[in-house]
């Protein structure tokens, strides 16, 4: 097998593996007894996701990405606004960029 069949293959097998936790997970839910504590879980996955994504960005990153990263949590403490936050976050990055290209 060459190394670009091997690349399809395993692009495949994700595809199919993501298929079937996609299609599955609706049908174990309903048939799953779920209790406050699995509701608690369920309901703080999705931001636990963004959590780890922006700390492994500001991790890799420099002070730009802090800088926005801290801007954005700035905003969202102060307006529980995600759509502004994310809108500050990207602004205070593209600047920072814009002045450094200046």
């Amino acid at each position: 097998m060459t190394a670009e069949t091997s690349a399809w293959v395993a692009i495949g097998i994700v595809a199919l593996v993501t298929l079937a936790s996609r299609l599955a997970g609706p049908a174990l839910m309903a048939v799953i007894r779920t209790g406050p504590a699995v509701e608690r879980f369920l309901d703080g996955l999705g931001r636990s996701v963004v959590v780890a994504l922006v700390a492994s960005m500001v991790a890799q990153g420099a002070l730009r990405e802090g800088a926005a990263a801290a801007a954005a949590a700035l905003t969202m403490a102060g307006t529980r606004s995600a759509t502004g936050a994310m809108l500050v976050g990207m602004a205070v990055a593209a600047l920072w960029t814009a002045a450094q290209g200046a």
